[in-house]
């Protein structure tokens, strides 16, 4: 019997994520991460192997590691780009805090794309507020 069921289309989407850090030490720049990208891709169902390019970027306080070690080695993302850099700096923004723009192929439409902002982040997207608590 032939499948009337319209294909998927897949498209290649950018899906944001912002947390804070606790301290700039190695140990609490991979706990964020690990914790912050592991979100992403549960809440996105997010397939490694359709990861394009990662974005980590944190603000200038913290620097005692790359975040993007995590994806690598946790998430054992090894053929994707991955990059870090720093944030600009705006007087009076957040602190510590760590962000991650992961481009990914997915069927997902954009409306159907989840933002994950936790811990202290959250005052960034307070719209998205109530979908990222912790």
């Amino acid at each position: 019997m032939p499948n009337h069921e319209p294909e998927a289309v897949w498209r290649l989407r950018g899906i944001r994520g912002a947390t804070t850090v606790a301290t700039n030490s190695r140990t609490d720049i991979l706990d964020a991460t690990e914790e912050l990208l592991g979100e992403m891709i549960v809440r996105n169902r997010i397939d490694g192997g359709e990861v394009a390019s990662v974005w980590f970027t944190t603000t200038p306080d913290l620097n005692a590691e790359f975040p993007a070690v995590v994806a690598r080695r946790t998430f054992n993302w090894t053929d994707a780009a991955l990059m870090c850099g720093h944030e600009m700096q705006v007087p009076g923004s957040l602190s510590s805090c760590l962000r991650i723009l992961l481009h990914v192929n997915t069927p997902l439409r954009q409306d159907e794309v989840e933002h994950v902002y936790l811990r202290g982040a959250r005052v960034l997207r307070p719209d998205l507020a109530a979908n990222t608590g912790d």
